[in-house]
């Protein structure tokens, strides 16, 4: 397409993480068609933070492509509020402590800007232009490292009271459970995201010692090198443990899924992450066991859909904050 037919309509997504910026010019179809990034500085001060960040947006932005941006929206890891664009107390950015992220950046670009936490931008990309397009309650997940929802309501991303709605990782499905990062017990993100499989692919395996399995051949036969990636590879090669593993991960999430269910009703559930990805083959199996762990009667039609937007999911989303509503 001819990026520079669309100028007037670009918008400029921003997804801020701890360790990097990465940037990008989306169009109103929500095609990304230029994107940089830069490495974040996190442990600094506030104000070589915000430098790392708009180095970023500038290194994408020629003069001329300036002039055409008609808003920006930010993907930055909360607490936030997104209501005025503060940034509260993120773990994983320390240099930012009730920064008022938005009205920096607005006034350095003269344009409107957007904040919000990535999950809730991720799940109104997927909304307006990916997999959940024509649906109107939306239930998303991002599942990687940890585990991130969304939930859009008729086009509108929900809030809550405080900005602090859509946590759905840190339900807990099990109150004597592991602790989770957040201090409470038995959340999901601390059962079935990334660093949970690793785990309990590691202590399998340190219980089953005799038991060969190829996660094993992959961390070089040492249990304690073993991730959740390699279970994945595992599972990819055929291998009966990682099977188990997944299988495992999958009835708990399964759990969960017929709380929110149950809470929501949604009429599609979009799953995203690299975990996600890895479970792609088991959505079949989540769906038969979701009328299991619902009252609703009607669970099992929910399409329970792979996410649009892989890597670049921050990008959209931050872009989606500041789209058009849809007509």
């Amino acid at each position: 397409m001819n990026q520079h037919s669309d100028q007037k309509d670009l918008i400029l997504g921003v997804d801020i993480g701890g360790t990097k910026v990465a940037v990008g010019l989306v169009d109103s179809g929500g095609q990304i068609l230029t994107q940089a990034r830069q490495p974040m500085l996190a442990n600094g001060t506030a104000e070589a933070a915000l430098e790392a960040v708009t180095g970023a947006i500038d290194s994408l932005l020629s003069s001329g492509a300036r002039a055409g941006i008609q808003s920006i929206g930010i993907c930055s890891p909360g607490p936030l509020d997104p209501r005025t664009g503060v940034v509260l107390n993120p773990p994983n950015l320390p240099c930012w402590r009730n920064f008022p992220l938005a009205e920096k950046i607005a006034a350095k670009y003269r344009v409107p800007v957007k904040v919000d936490n990535d999950a809730n931008a991720a799940a109104l990309a997927e909304t307006r232009w990916g997999a959940a397009r024509g649906y109107r309650y939306v239930f998303y997940t991002c599942i990687g490292t940890g585990i991130g929802t969304g939930i859009v309501l008729d086009g509108r991303i929900y809030h809550g009271r405080t900005g602090a709605a859509g946590e759905g990782g840190h339900l807990s499905i099990d109150y004597r459970g592991p602790v989770c990062g957040c201090g409470k017990r038995g959340c999901i993100e601390a059962l079935a995201a990334g660093p949970a499989i690793g785990a309990r692919a590691r202590s399998k395996l340190a219980a089953e010692s005799s038991r060969h399995s190829i996660i094993l051949d992959l961390a070089k036969g040492n249990v304690a090198a073993v991730t959740s990636e390699m279970v994945g590879q595992a599972y990819g090669a055929g291998d009966p443990l990682a099977k188990e593993i997944l299988g495992e991960t999958v009835e708990l999430l399964a759990v969960w899924l017929g709380n929110i269910v149950d809470v929501l009703d949604p009429d599609v559930i979009v799953m995203g992450g690299g975990v996600a990805a890895m479970l792609n083959p088991f959505f079949d199996r989540i769906k038969t066991l979701l009328p299991r762990w619902c009252v609703n009667p009607r669970a099992a039609e929910i399409p329970l859909l792979m996410a649009h937007y892989g890597a670049d999911a921050g990008i959209a989303g931050g872009a989606a904050l500041c789209a058009q509503e849809p007509l």
